[in-house]
């Protein structure tokens, strides 16, 4: 089935270092009472690398899901289209009877639906969320768009339900796909959503007293009812739109407006994900068996296309399901993690993103989940997003410096052995990491990527004695000193 894009701003007071570990936690996996491999599943990247955990948890996924954290990526709620789970993994209070269907119905172990939901902390609140949500109607399509509020500070900090399936939206729709984006004045939110059998984007602006605007923009090609995945680039200024019979589509985006411009089918063969690199210029495309490459800063972007891996003819164990290229997402390490269209054990990555070509280094079954998964990865927008300084729109500034003016770092341990992690302000740019002896001498130097917020360094052979980090960005710099034992 195809799905729409629903597009909604909100006019949400939501600075940069708020958004900091709202992404880092993906769930995954089947209820903890099955046996293993079988059984509840995540991936934890507060540490900087990926943490696979199999702690107790009762809600199944079968694609749909959407969850956040706070801002030190402890986690707060989440869903799989049926009901919604506060940290404790019961039922929060109020959270059951989501997307109210004969589909859902006959789908309680989740929704198989991919971004069929997104939530969205509202900056100007401690405690309010607001999750929007569909399910399938009818003959594979939507009927509504639905907005669910949920206030954490209910039920002793796990949070209640205050509004349940409100309708924003009542037309038929494209299932899935419900993509947010920040606006350029760094406070306002774009949702989206596609009308099935035509090119029509819904666009809803939604300020702090509520939804404010709903209006349409038709552009592209005409989307029939399927399947799929669409995205932003990480800067906002790009979107994908994939679709499993028809390829996928490049647009524009312009963050003041909320209009999309400049569409561009990039293939017309049977295709699935999409997903940007970390500096918002790569464009990655996965089509089963295939994996694609575009660079988007080329003259002719068509023409950039490159073969950058084929399915290597891997199955899981049993059942020998193929993992092939599926749905893909930009995790916080910087690297693209892979799902597999089946459900195996195993996740692809992209190492280096945001190299053109072979470069960019595809790893396939990379990552040993020692779980079986269906095809699940979060619907998260970029939260670190800020405002477009120079923009038409750039209307909201309060006296407080832009994130790269207000760069932050973090070092642990410390003391130390040469390793450590350390934690900073997620940036639309590669920052630098360097690493000084007690002389000034520069002992270690490497890039840090684009948007990440957490790394894992490792010095070999520091000796005993006192050292400066620095993380440099093109605004600011900021250093922390730390001890090698």
């Amino acid at each position: 089935m195809k799905q729409l894009p629903c597009i909604l701003l909100f006019s949400l007071s939501f600075f940069h270092l708020k958004g900091q570990g709202l992404d880092n936690i993906w769930l995954m996996g089947y209820d903890t009472q099955a046996s293993p491999p079988w059984g509840a599943l995540s991936i934890d990247f507060n540490s900087g690398s990926p943490v696979i955990d199999t702690s107790y948890r009762e809600m199944e996924f079968s694609s749909t899901h959407s969850n956040i954290s706070d801002s030190l990526g402890n986690l707060l709620f989440y869903t799989n289209g049926v009901y919604i789970a506060d940290a404790t993994h019961d039922t929060m209070l109020n959270g059951s009877g989501l997307n109210p269907s004969n589909y859902t119905n006959n789908h309680l172990d989740g929704l198989t639906l991919g971004q069929a939901n997104v939530i969205i902390p509202i900056p100007e609140s401690d405690s309010i969320y607001y999750m929007f949500h569909q399910t399938v109607d009818s003959f594979g399509t939507s009927s509504y768009l639905y907005l669910s509020i949920i206030d954490i500070s209910l039920n002793g900090g796990l949070g209640g339900v205050i509004t349940k399936n409100q309708i924003v939206i009542n037309d038929g729709l494209n299932t899935g796909r419900i993509n947010a984006v920040k606006h350029a004045n760094g406070r306002d939110w774009w949702v989206f959503c596609h009308k099935f059998n035509t090119n029509i984007f819904y666009k809803l602006l939604i300020t702090p007293n509520g939804i404010d605007t709903v209006f349409t923009q038709s552009i592209g090609i005409i989307r029939p009812p399927d399947g799929g995945w669409a995205v932003f680039s990480k800067d906002g200024s790009k979107f994908a739109y994939h679709w499993t019979e028809h390829g996928a589509e490049l647009f524009d985006f312009d963050r003041c407006t909320g209009m999309f411009s400049n569409p561009l089918l990039l293939n017309n063969g049977v295709g699935i994900g999409v997903e940007f690199s970390d500096n918002s210029k790569v464009l990655y495309v996965s089509g089963g068996d295939t994996l694609l490459q575009y660079d988007i800063t080329a003259t002719d972007i068509k023409a950039s296309e490159t073969i950058v891996a084929l399915w290597d003819s891997t199955y899981s164990p049993f059942p020998p399901f193929a993992a092939v290229f599926c749905f893909m997402k930009l995790a916080p390490d910087g690297k693209i993690y892979m799902t597999t269209c089946n459900s195996t054990l195993v996740m692809h990555t992209i190492e280096h993103p945001d190299s053109v070509g072979l470069a960019c280094d595809v790893q396939q079954h990379s990552i040993n989940l020692n779980r079986y998964y269906f095809n699940t990865l979060p619907n998260h927008p970029n939260y670190h997003l800020g405002r477009l300084v120079g923009s038409p729109c750039d209307t909201l500034f309060t006296g407080i410096p832009p994130p790269e003016e207000r760069l932050t770092l973090k070092l642990q341990p410390n003391p130390n052995s040469g390793s450590f992690q350390i934690t900073y302000t997620p940036l639309p740019e590669n920052l630098t990491l360097q690493v000084f002896n007690i002389l000034g001498e520069e002992v270690h130097s490497q890039l840090l990527p684009q948007w990440s917020q957490l790394q894992n360094i490792h010095v070999p052979n520091l000796s005993a004695g006192v050292y400066m980090a620095t993380i440099t960005s093109s605004a600011s710099r900021k250093s922390v000193k730390f001890v090698v034992e």
